[in-house]
């Protein structure tokens, strides 16, 4: 992260936190639903199909960056399945750029060749070994692996999302993060029970035993991309919702915190870690501060 970047997000956080300003700082945009997996966790994907043309997006970005957002993602549906004419999404992400957003992410399931050193973070779905991940999102483990070995660039975050299938599988993702080459950490959430998924939702107990893992192999080396600190919050399901420092834009329409928020009950059932960790970070919580200060430099 650059010098002058860590000063604007330090400044941001400190008028949030004395101010109690709910200004936002990360925005997301869906640049389409389309998706050419049917992941078994998933309620998102394919519900309109549409690819978003990009005047839309361009405006959209433009829009964020005028509300003051500065870590911009673009997800999905699938984002490599973005496409207008001769623009690809590296296009969008050097836009990005050049706007003035000092982070751009990008959310991608992995099953397309991985080309796109311009962005900050890749994070790319792996949800647990083989045979797990496979169960979850069809026969897709060895293309990942592959694309992964060979990406462009070491810009790769794995990203799990933990449920009842793969919950005794953390560890291995862990691993796979640590001993793979391209891949700079993993970063995990809980499964957030949407209406038609909610037989895969984890109890407190099996939280419990999913952060004692994520904090064993954090000792042990893995490189994860996680606020420890927020453990215990995101086990009880106690910290406070929705983020208003993030909103997600799809389709011209701006939402608060994520896509889920309309939903009845969902927002106390939430299980993305850094829901947790924004809300901690700008109440003011020391021990989030801190550990969002190293670990943020380590990674991006």
């Amino acid at each position: 992260m650059r010098l002058s970047s860590f000063f604007y997000f330090a400044a941001f956080g400190v008028k949030t936190i004395l101010l109690g300003k709910k200004k936002p700082i990360l925005g997301t945009i869906i640049v389409t639903d389309k998706c050419n997996l049917h992941c078994k966790h998933c309620s998102v994907n394919n519900i309109a199909a549409v690819v978003h043309p990009y005047a839309q997006i361009r405006n959209e970005m433009q829009q964020l960056y005028d509300m003051g957002i500065r870590i911009l993602f673009f997800c999905g549906g699938e984002t490599f399945l973005w496409k207008d004419g001769e623009r690809t999404l590296r296009d969008l992400v050097i836009e990005a750029k050049q706007m003035g957003f000092l982070i751009v992410n990008v959310v991608t399931n992995g099953t397309f060749p991985i080309d796109l050193p311009e962005a900050d973070l890749i994070l790319l779905s792996l949800d647990g070994d083989k045979q797990r991940h496979n169960e979850i999102r069809g026969d897709t483990y060895d293309t990942i692996m592959k694309n992964i070995n060979n990406a462009t660039a070491d810009n790769i975050c794995l990203y799990m999302a933990i449920n009842q299938i793969n919950k005794d599988y953390v560890r291995e993702v862990c691993i796979t993060a640590r001993d793979t080459k391209n891949v700079r950490a993993v970063s995990f959430n809980f499964h957030t029970p949407y209406p038609d998924t909610k037989e895969l939702a984890l109890t407190k107990e099996e939280k419990a035993i999913c952060c004692a893992t994520i904090t064993q192999m954090m000792k042990e080396g893995a490189p994860v991309f996680n606020l420890k600190s927020a453990f215990p919050y995101l086990i009880e399901n106690r910290f406070p919702t929705p983020c208003y420092q993030c909103v997600v834009m799809e389709n011209g329409k701006l939402s608060t915190c994520g896509r889920c928020i309309e939903v009845p009950g969902l927002c106390e059932q939430c299980g993305y870690f850094f829901v947790a960790e924004y809300t901690l970070l700008f109440r003011g919580n020391p021990k989030i501060m801190f550990e969002m200060l190293r670990t943020y430099l380590k990674y991006i």
